[in-house]
């Protein structure tokens, strides 16, 4: 009798858990489901869309505004406990939709690694981390970055592509900006090292190794100019005269380069011309003539920031 019953009780534990696998099976799989929560997350032309999107906006602003509140230390502690507990509870609503993007998709990877996922992503750990490094969830300020989506809530689509030009123009400056970024670490460096061999051996100055001096040099060459460390020396204020002009020229030269890359990128947009309707103007990554529709000369297309994921089911 014992081990019937005990048969029994087994089978219907595993009738049990295969009940759990086949409705988990049947979640993960259920297409349908996935329509209506892509539609509610990633589209804005839907009504549900849009009110989820303007919810999401003013949770993220509320969230914003509770770390800043929390930081100002001039409220009664009764008070900063209902903020942690509000900050917990937008904290499972940014988790659940970000789980919520990924579940709706076929290539969620597409989603896991753009721009927004790893905004999305850097916007819910900090109050995870908050439990075990402290002081760790003032970084919830990240979740500000994600404001940026109001542009695609309001059709200001203007400022998208703007921003895209930005992005692509910044992306193909790197290079360039990198190069520029070691010849100043390079002469920081040298300058830094003959300031303090100048400077090192007048008494009670700040250049007394070669890290403080670096540091001189590089707050001088910005124009920054705190004052903690000053050349006591002829020679010493010389060379910092010398290292404030060449900052003074240089300091522009990241700008001018991303600012020719630009225009280049501005102008390659308006080389993109229909050939049906002889119109410029198309964005970089457009395929159709945005005027009669016709099918534009194919440019292999760069991705940048799009908040919402290339999947191949839509």
């Amino acid at each position: 009798m014992l081990t019937l019953s005990y048969q029994t009780e087994h089978e219907d534990d595993m009738k049990f858990i295969y009940k759990i696998y086949q409705h988990w099976h049947h979640f993960l799989h259920n297409e349908e489901l996935k329509e209506k929560i892509y539609s509610i997350v990633f589209e804005s032309d839907t009504k549900r869309g849009k009110l989820f999107d303007i919810i999401l906006i003013g949770s993220i602003t509320l969230s914003v505004l509770l770390v800043i509140l929390e930081s100002m230390h001039i409220f009664p502690h009764s008070a900063y406990l209902v903020l942690r507990i509000l900050e917990y509870l937008l904290t499972l609503f940014f988790t659940f939709e970000y789980l919520a993007r990924i579940y709706c998709l076929k290539q969620p990877k597409k989603y896991i690694f753009s721009f927004f996922g790893i905004v999305d992503l850097l916007a819910t750990l900090p109050v995870y981390m908050s439990f075990f490094v402290a002081g760790s969830h003032y970084l919830l300020v990240i979740r500000a970055f994600r404001l940026i989506r109001i542009f695609r809530i309001f059709k200001l689509f203007t400022f998208i592509n703007e921003g895209n030009l930005l992005l692509r123009s910044l992306w193909i400056s790197a290079p360039k900006i990198l190069i520029f970024f070691f010849f100043v670490l390079i002469l920081v460096t040298s300058m830094g090292t003959v300031m303090y061999m100048i400077e090192g051996d007048v008494p009670d100055s700040g250049f007394n190794n070669i890290p403080n001096s670096i540091y001189w040099a590089i707050v001088t060459m910005t124009t920054v100019g705190y004052g903690d460390i000053t050349p006591v020396t002829a020679v010493g204020r010389f060379i910092s005269a010398v290292i404030m002009l060449i900052g003074y020229t240089i300091i522009a030269v990241p700008t001018g380069i991303v600012s020719a890359t630009m225009v280049s990128e501005h102008k390659k947009q308006e080389k993109r011309k229909c050939p049906r309707c002889n119109r410029d103007g198309h964005d970089f990554e457009a395929i159709y003539c945005k005027y009669c529709g016709a099918k534009l000369k194919t440019e292999k297309p760069q991705k940048f920031v799009n908040d919402r994921p290339n999947d191949e089911r839509f």
